[in-house]
């Protein structure tokens, strides 16, 4: 079943995405009220695709320190860089370029183990290090959007429900996540619902595009120019990552599976982590949660062309 799930899983939040915006726009009133179901269903997104991170087990991450290294300088330092770069070629509107900076600096800890798999890399390297690249961005994504943006991300935090969010739609869904992991290693009941569980992170997921793009569909036409260069945005980050997965695989001599997994890595972004962010921002701000889905889309249709390049024309 997940096997099946990963395989077309960019065909189903695609239908899910086209389906949503239909109904949304020829009824834009009932789908004004589908924003009620997000907030749940987000809860249980993160808190199913959290118990799929092995969160016990973080010192796995330091075994191949090369690797890591290399993880940690192309996510936390590089990327950055090509972010803050990139972000000069977006529309002056705030909420767009909040958007992109939310979803462009933080690195995926799910989807991209499923890629990295498909595409020929190292999914052992990359489940290990999947809980430290999600410790390590919940710290560092702050202090990337003061940079960036500086006293506007201050004020926008005082004035908003982003701590709340934050604490009660990733921090508490991670929390238990890991005491689920705890309990599952002494209880095989519990190991095998947690096994179960690892199906749901994609219809779920497929769902809240689903009702996100219902909800939005009058924000995606009114920003539907703008939205265009910030397509092109998303397009030439993946340009860039899979540059620097290649330079960064080269310098710190890895292997060829282990440097397609760092590339897989680089190109992935955390879209559904920071959803219940933007959700959480004032309506002035909601273009945020479009450019988020938005690049999810990017991502996913980018993903289908790094499994054909990546394996065989970029890493060998």
């Amino acid at each position: 079943m997940r096997a099946t799930l990963e395989q077309h899983q960019v065909w189903i939040y695609l239908t899910a995405i086209l389906v949503g915006l239909a109904i949304g726009w020829g009824s834009p009133d009932t789908t004004q009220r589908w924003e009620i179901w997000l907030w749940p269903l987000l809860g249980v997104l993160l808190y199913t695709t959290f118990t799929q991170v092995p969160l016990l087990h973080l010192t796995r991450a330091f075994r191949d320190w090369r690797f890591m290294m290399a993880l940690m300088v192309g996510n936390f330092l590089l990327v950055p860089l090509a972010v803050a770069a990139l972000s000069l070629l977006l529309p002056e509107q705030p909420a767009i370029r909040l958007g992109v900076l939310l979803v462009l600096l933080v690195p995926c800890t799910d989807w991209f183990i499923s890629f990295a798999h498909l595409g020929r890399g190292d999914s052992a390297r990359a489940i290990a290090a999947a809980p430290l690249l999600l410790l390590v961005q919940l710290v560092m994504l702050p202090l990337y959007v003061w940079w960036l943006m500086g006293d506007l991300a201050i004020e926008l935090t005082a004035d908003s429900h982003l701590l709340a969010a934050f604490s009660g739609l990733i921090v508490t869904p991670l929390i238990l996540a890991w005491l689920t992991e705890r309990v599952a290693e002494r209880h095989i009941v519990i190991e095998e619902v947690v096994d179960g569980m690892s199906w749901l992170p994609i219809p779920l997921l497929a769902l809240v595009v689903f009702l996100i793009a219902g909800s939005q569909v009058s924000l995606v036409v009114d920003s539907g120019m703008l939205l265009w260069r910030v397509v092109a945005v998303f397009v030439l980050y993946l340009v860039v990552a899979a540059t620097l997965g290649k330079l960064l695989s080269q310098a710190f001599r890895l292997p060829a599976a282990t440097g397609r997994t760092l590339t897989f890595s680089l190109g992935t972004r955390n879209s559904f982590v920071m959803l219940p962010l933007a959700l959480s921002l004032p309506e002035a701000w909601s273009a945020a949660v479009v450019v988020i889905v938005l690049q999810s889309l990017v991502e996913l249709l980018g993903m289908v062309a790094f499994l054909r390049w990546v394996p065989t024309l970029l890493i060998k």
